[in-house]
């Protein structure tokens, strides 16, 4: 009897984990993957049809086969140009000049990469590269002081 009532103990933790798991995906998956609205494919396509209309207006003489692609090919909307500007430049970070590595994350001391350490002291910057042990806020106010001097040369700059 005990043995039935372990199998039946274990089949019902298991169901509740299951459970769990499963309304945590469906919480999670409508928040990271948005669904478009209609009216927002119906605003895309009232934007296009006045750029279709214009080309209508220009005697062109069409094939047969490019006319299947013409009208397939919707005209480029400005929101899709909108996306891609804000990736066109992202500055910021150290640049290694021997080996053109570009580092964007080095606040915390003891997670910057080691050509960074050694920036520093060949620089003059500081008088030796730090173990974690020897870090107190002193040393630490004069970590980000030579970093900082250390993003202004040219030298350095990604």
């Amino acid at each position: 009897m005990a043995e039935v009532l372990f199998i039946l103990t274990t089949i019902f933790v298991a169901y509740v984990i299951y459970a769990l798991i499963e309304d945590q995906k469906t919480t999670v998956m409508p928040k990271a993957a948005p669904i478009a609205k209609p009216e927002a494919q119906a605003v895309v396509a009232e934007q296009a049809k006045p750029q279709i209309a214009v080309a209508e207006q220009k005697p062109v003489a069409i094939k047969p086969a490019q006319a299947k692609t013409a009208a397939v090919k919707p005209a480029p909307t400005k929101a899709k140009a909108a996306k891609k500007a804000p990736v066109v430049a992202k500055s910021g970070g150290l640049k290694d000049p021997k080996t053109g590595e570009v580092a964007t994350t080095y606040n915390n001391y003891r997670f910057t990469k080691r050509w960074i350490k050694e920036a520093l002291v060949t620089e003059g910057l500081l008088e030796k590269i730090y173990t974690g042990s020897e870090l107190n806020a002193e040393i630490e106010a004069k970590i980000k002081e030579a970093v900082a001097q250390l993003e202004a040369m040219d030298k350095y700059k990604a």
